[in-house]
């Protein structure tokens, strides 16, 4: 739907207004290349997608918040005095929980507004709609209200309306890379510290191609919280080794070889190897990007692959078999899963000539060895959260 088509239905649903429409947009999010390592102290190495969630506002001359949207049915109208006295259960959650951070810092709303949302994030893809939903709320209010604004610290209240008022416990690289994308660029993050720099990411005539398993994720929360205790048992053998060690990340692939001895958990150990040698793959990335390496950046991604399946243990077969039939596509370079884990996506890199035939064979192969159908997704590199000035 173009900027002008949402317009068009935000005067049908609104009708003409003394004040002027104001459009804002903000993108969804992949991870290329970073899994299961930011809490371990390692980077990631996400970027904002071309697809994401578009606001019109416009002013109104009462206190009354009307949310609506083009995607779903459920519509409501408060008073700004109560916003987030209770949760409703429904999508319009998430931009609440964003009023609600902004009163705490001083920038409560001194007015109503219409609001008319549409997103194109495919449901349920793990592309971060939720992030986008919360980013492109606090800087279209930050704008409406005329106050300053930081795409970090935006990206640090969004994550705290998701954690503190929709009650999801979600990390801060989702709404980090909404807020902060960059056309054409990665953003190499650290999680802990938010120290970032954009990173080129000029595919040329290669395309991102997502791919949905629509496998239910249903061991993550089990499998993240084994997976964290493993890591911290890692440390702590390491620790005695090199007491100045604060993080697994921290330690570079040789130091790691030599260290590695003193956990006696075969298991822990593994964990610990893919910790180590994906964060040294995140900044091989980087070098490999910045010298616009797309090859060497494709086998990184492959053996990111690897070491989530073997070494960390949370892929699944649904994710092996899209990645493999991915990766027997003359023309890509390099494909992963993305994200969790136990279902989900892949992210892979195509050749625009080979885009048709892997969506129609990767699906097809799919289907056959799975039993699922999965759903597939072709975009670039866009940029971050801002406001839409002209027409598209």
């Amino acid at each position: 739907m173009t900027t002008q088509e949402l317009k068009q239905k935000f005067v049908l649903k609104y009708g003409e207004g003394q004040h002027k429409e104001h459009v804002f947009y903000a993108p969804g999010r992949v991870n290329l290349i970073g899994e299961h390592i930011d809490y371990n102290g390692g980077y990631v190495l996400p970027a904002a997608l071309e697809f994401g969630t578009t606001l019109v506002v416009r002013e109104r001359n009462d206190n009354k918040i009307h949310f609506a949207s083009a995607n779903l049915s459920f519509e409501i109208t408060l008073d700004i005095h109560d916003i987030g006295e209770e949760k409703t259960g429904e999508w319009i959650d998430y931009p609440i929980g964003v009023m609600v951070e902004l009163k705490k810092i001083a920038c409560p709303l001194t007015k109503g507004y219409d609001l008319l949302f549409h997103g194109d994030i495919p449901n349920g893809a793990g592309l971060s709609s939720s992030a986008s939903l919360e980013v492109v709320t606090a800087y279209a209010f930050l704008t409406m209200e005329g106050k300053e604004k930081d795409t970090v610290e935006i990206a640090r209240l969004s994550q705290r309306a998701e954690n503190q008022y929709v009650g999801v416990n979600s990390g801060i690289m989702d709404q980090f890379a909404v807020a902060n994308g960059k056309l054409d660029h990665a953003i190499l993050l650290m999680c802990d510290t938010l120290e970032y720099k954009h990173v080129p990411f000029v595919t040329g005539s290669y395309k991102l191609v997502i791919g949905n398993t629509n496998k239910r994720r249903g061991l993550v929360d089990s499998a993240y919280n084994e997976r964290r205790q493993q890591c911290e048992v890692a440390l702590e053998c390491l620790q005695k080794e090199v007491p100045a060690l604060t993080y697994l990340a921290q330690l570079k692939p040789d130091q790691y070889e030599t260290l590695q001895v003193h956990i006696e958990d075969e298991t822990v150990r593994r964990r610990a190897e893919h910790v180590v040698k994906e964060n040294q793959r995140v900044l091989d990335s980087v070098e490999a990007l910045s010298a616009n390496n797309l090859e060497e950046f494709g086998q990184l991604m492959n053996q990111s692959h690897e070491s989530l399946r073997f070494l960390y243990e949370v892929s699944c077969d649904e994710l092996d078999v899209m990645v493999d039939e991915a990766q027997r596509i003359p023309g890509t370079l390099g494909a992963r899963m993305t994200g969790a884990g136990f279902g989900g996506c892949t992210v892979s890199l195509v050749h625009e000539d080979s885009v048709e035939q892997f969506v129609k064979q990767v699906g097809e192969n799919y289907k056959t060895r799975t039993g699922l159908e999965g759903e597939f997704y072709v975009c670039g590199v866009g940029d971050g959260v801002k406001e839409l000035k002209e027409e598209i």
